[in-house]
C-alpha cells in the first residue's frame, strides 16, 4: 500500500513575507559587504602610519603600510572567521533540517549572546521538527497499519481520477494490485462508478472491477483530503450484502409463520377429504374422479414439501462449533454421492477447522449436488466430471468444487431463495450453503472457470 503523506500546503509567494538582510538596494553578498568595512576600517590605520612615518622617507613609509596593511588583513580574517563560521554552522543545520537530517546541532551556543541565541534556537527548532516529525511517521505506520488491517476496500484516487491508493481489502475485492494500476485512470478499471455513485445507496460491480466479490454489494462513503497540497478523494466501501440477506430472511421468517399457519390448516384437511372420498369412490366408472382427487393429493403433499423447505431455510440453528479436519469432511460429502465419480484433489491432510460438521457438510452436499445436476445437464456434451479440493489461504481454508457443465448464464439470481432453472429444483440448496457459511464468519462463491468450460464453486471459512 502506499504510503500516506503528511503535509501542509504551502502559501503562495505572494503571501510569504520577506524580511531584508540587510540595507536594500545593496547587491553585493553580506561576506563581501563585510570584507569592504572591516577593510574601510583599517584605512585610517594606513594613513596614520604613513603620516607618522612621512619624514622618515618613501622607503620607511612604503614597508609602514605594508605592515599595517598584513597586520589588519589578520585582524580581518579572524573577524570574518569569528564572524562566517557560526553563520555556515548555522546554514549547514537549517540545511540538514530541509532535508530531513535531524542529526545536526550547534555547540557552543549561550543566553544573552546574538550569535548563540541564534544556535540556541535552531537547535530549538531542530528538536521540535524532529519530535514533530516522530509523531507524524508513528501517525503514518500507524494509519498504515489500519488500513492493512480493516477488511473495508479503502482507495484514493487525486483530481483527475487516477488510482493513487488502495489498500489490501480494495486489491482482493477488485483483483488488482496497486503497482498496477497506479496512476491508471478510475475509468479504465470500471471503478469512475465510485466517484460517481450516490452515497447510502447500494451498488454492485461487473467485470474487472467486480474482482474476487463479483455480486456483492456496497454503500460508498466519500471524503476529501489534501495529499502534498493536492486534493484527492478518499473512497470507502461498506459491504452490505450480508445485512440484506439477513433482512430478507428475517422477512421470510415473518412470512413463514403466516404461510405455515394459514396452509397447513387448509392442506390438512383438504388431502384428509381427498382420501376419504378415493375410498368411497366405486371400483369402476370413477377413474376420472379418481384421478382428480389424486391430483389434490399430490398438489397438497408439494406444498407441504415447500413448506418444510421453507422452514429449513428460516430456522437454521446457531453452529455447534467442533474441530474438524477438512479431508476428512469432505470425504464423508464425496461418499454420498452416486450420480458421478467424484475426483478429490487432496491438500493438507491435518488442515482442520472449527465448524459445526452437520451444517458444513449440507453446504457441501448442495455444492457438489450441484455441480452433478450441472455437469449431467443435457446442455453439457463431454463425459460429466466433477472435482472436489481444498487449500489453505493465508488465515482462510478454501474448499472448491469445480464441473464442467455449461457455466452460471445468470449470476444475479444465483442465491435468491426458491428461484432455479432445474425442472425438479426447489432453489434453496445455494441459499442454505450460503446462509451456513455467513454463520461460520464464511463465504460462498460462484464463478464460471476461466481455463475449460463449467463452474468453480467455493466454500471459504476461518480456520
Amino acid at each position: 500500500m502506499r504510503s500516506i503523506g503528511v503535509s501542509r500546503s504551502m502559501a503562495s509567494k505572494g503571501d510569504r513575507k520577506r524580511l531584508a538582510l540587510g540595507p536594500k538596494g545593496k547587491r553585493l553578498s553580506f561576506e563581501l559587504r563585510l570584507r569592504q568595512k572591516l577593510w574601510a576600517m583599517g584605512v585610517p590605520a594606513a594613513v596614520l602610519c604613513g603620516y607618522l612615518l612621512w619624514d622618515e622617507g618613501w622607503f620607511a613609509v612604503c614597508v609602514g603600510v605594508m605592515c599595517v596593511a598584513m597586520g589588519w588583513a589578520l585582524v580581518v580574517s579572524l573577524v570574518m572567521e569569528s564572524v562566517l563560521r557560526p553563520l555556515q554552522t548555522m546554514a549547514n543545520v537549517i540545511a540538514g533540517l530541509r532535508e530531513d537530517d535531524f542529526s545536526f546541532r550547534a555547540r557552543g551556543g549561550m543566553r544573552n549572546d546574538a550569535v548563540g541565541d541564534l544556535a540556541l534556537e535552531v537547535n530549538a527548532l531542530a528538536a521540535m521538527l524532529q519530535m514533530q516529525r516522530g509523531s507524524a511517521l508513528e501517525a503514518v505506520a500507524l494509519a498504515e497499519r489500519v488500513m492493512s488491517a480493516m477488511q473495508t476496500p479503502v482507495l484514493a484516487f487525486d483530481a483527475a481520477g487516477r488510482v493513487q491508493m488502495l489498500n489490501p481489502a480494495a486489491e482482493r475485492v477488485f483483483g488488482v494490485r496497486l503497482g498496477e494500476v497506479m496512476g491508471v485512470p478510475g475509468a479504465a478499471l470500471g471503478l469512475d462508478g465510485l466517484l460517481l455513485q450516490k452515497e447510502e445507496e447500494p451498488v454492485s460491480f461487473a467485470g474487472r472491477a467486480g474482482g474476487a466479490e463479483a455480486g456483492a454489494r456496497w454503500v460508498v462513503k466519500r471524503t476529501g483530503f489534501r495529499m502534498q497540497g493536492v486534493p484527492h478523494v478518499l473512497v470507502v466501501l461498506s459491504e452490505v450484502s450480508s445485512a440484506l440477506r439477513e433482512e430478507e430472511r428475517n422477512a421470510w421468517r415473518r412470512l413463514v409463520r403466516v404461510m405455515g399457519h394459514e396452509i397447513n390448516n387448509s392442506l390438512t384437511p383438504i388431502k384428509s377429504i381427498a382420501g376419504s372420498l378415493r375410498m368411497r369412490l366405486p371400483k369402476e366408472g370413477a377413474e376420472d374422479l379418481e384421478r382428480g382427487l389424486g391430483v389434490i393429493e399430490n398438489r397438497a403433499e408439494s406444498l407441504n414439501r415447500f413448506l418444510q423447505a421453507y422452514r429449513q431455510l428460516s430456522g437454521l440453528p446457531k453452529p455447534r462449533l467442533a474441530r474438524v479436519p477438512v479431508g476428512l469432511l469432505v470425504e464423508r460429502v464425496v461418499q454420498l454421492e452416486r450420480g458421478v465419480s467424484v475426483e478429490v484433489e487432496r491438500g493438507d491432510e491435518e488442515l482442520s477447522v472449527w465448524i459445526d460438521e452437520d451444517q458444513v457438510q449440507q453446504a457441501l452436499i448442495n455444492l457438489v449436488k450441484n455441480a452433478v445436476e450441472a455437469a449431467m445437464g443435457p446442455d453439457t456434451e463431454m463425459a460429466a466430471m466433477v472435482r472436489v479440493g481444498w487449500t489453505r489461504e493465508k488465515g482462510d481454508v478454501s474448499i472448491w468444487v469445480l464441473d464442467n457443465g455449461p457455466g452460471i448464464t445468470n449470476p444475479d439470481n444465483l442465491f435468491v431463495p426458491f428461484y432455479t432453472t432445474k425442472p425438479q429444483g426447489t432453489g434453496i440448496g445455494l441459499a442454505l450453503a450460503l446462509q451456513i457459511a455467513e454463520a461460520h464468519q464464511g463465504t460462498v462463491r460462484l464463478t464460471n472457470r476461466v481455463d475449460e468450460q463449467g463452474c468453480r464453486a467455493e466454500l471459504r471459512l476461518p480456520v
